[in-house]
């Protein structure tokens, strides 16, 4: 049976550079793992009794991948076909390289095969011309579809900043549907990367912000929610600081708060939980967190006790591949 699949070892991949706040995570995280090998984005983790494939049941935001590791290999070849031989029943290959400074999934041409809950999926990663690891999950909730959690998604030649890609990175990873029935407010929205993304969706959205907003996101501006068009997405551009927006300039159906603003993650915070008071029928957030030190992903339990007093019941924290010292953080009623 799968669930009796073990192993002496377990990967994870993450963002080249934050290997060290990975292990610290898993120590902070009362994890009696131990760290072995290491290299850019790949980290192995040994424990006094054999890993399942239950013991990948853990948040660990700056894994991309956790992965029960099945060795070493000299080709990508022995790694794959290990792979197969061993779970020969429906089993998904994804390819992963240290490639240009980033852990990166190889995407092929041909379309990638559809990720359902419950697949086993293996992973080969390719270290060095002759270093392959191969590594076993199971497909879940708020696990990325993707090889190594990165889609390779490309960033919208008219999108005005980053944002864009770590929007669409975000809601892939996570499998959140949003769609034209939702209201978003932003903010820090400007120039417009996340307002694009959305707008792109068919989403309507607020934007906070004083900053001047990108033309490509201005075609879609309206000049107050009373005039807002039925049956095609808009933009509402509330030029304040976020610590000056009120009630009256979010209007009503107001259904996600997001945030990519450069403060730090407790004033990100204390305005979500404003926004959410003026707005109560928010019942998702998403939340850029920007870190001066990436060793303060260890905070995130109070990140996650300011959102449960809100009266959110799902919380995740997740570094995604877009990311640099940011983390994504995702909580839904």
């Amino acid at each position: 049976m799968t669930d009796a699949i073990q192993s002496e070892f377990i990967f994870a991949l993450c963002n080249p550079g934050s290997e060290t706040a990975l292990k610290l995570e898993v120590a902070c995280g009362g994890l009696a793992w131990r760290s072995g090998y290491q290299r850019r984005g790949f980290v192995t983790f040994k424990a006094d009794s054999e890993f399942s494939l239950e013991s990948l049941d853990v948040q660990l935001a700056c894994a991309r991948r956790l992965c029960l590791s099945l060795g070493k290999f000299a080709t990508r070849e022995d790694a794959a076909q290990f792979i197969y031989q061993k779970f020969p029943s429906g089993t998904l290959i994804h390819h992963a390289r240290y490639f240009e400074r980033k852990m990166q999934g190889i995407h092929h041409d041909a379309p990638q095969a559809s990720v359902h809950y419950g697949n086993l999926i293996g992973t080969v990663v390719e270290l060095s011309p002759n270093e392959f690891w191969a590594g076993i999950h199971r497909h879940g909730r708020f696990l990325s579809p993707d090889p190594a959690g990165d889609p390779g998604i490309v960033m919208s030649a008219d999108s005005p900043s980053r944002a864009w890609l770590k929007l669409e990175e975000a809601l892939r990873f996570f499998d959140l549907k949003i769609t034209s029935a939702d209201i978003v407010v932003e903010l820090g929205c400007a120039p417009g990367g996340v307002v694009l993304a959305l707008l792109q969706r068919g989403v309507s959205v607020i934007g906070v912000d004083p900053a001047k907003m990108a033309d490509v996101v201005n075609a879609s501006a309206i000049a107050s929610r009373e005039n807002a068009p039925l049956g095609s997405p808009w933009f509402f551009h509330c030029r304040k600081p976020a610590a000056l927006a009120a009630k009256r300039d979010l209007g009503q159906g107001v259904t996600w708060f997001m945030s990519d603003m450069n403060q730090s993650p407790e004033v990100v915070l204390k305005e979500c939980a404003r926004f959410i008071a003026m707005a109560p029928t928010i019942r998702g957030v998403l939340i850029t967190l920007k870190l001066t030190d990436l060793s303060q992903v260890v905070d995130q339990w109070k990140w996650f006790e300011t959102l449960s007093a809100l009266s959110f019941q799902t919380i995740r924290l997740q570094q995604l591949s877009a990311h640099h010292k940011e983390f994504a953080l995702l909580a839904l009623k």
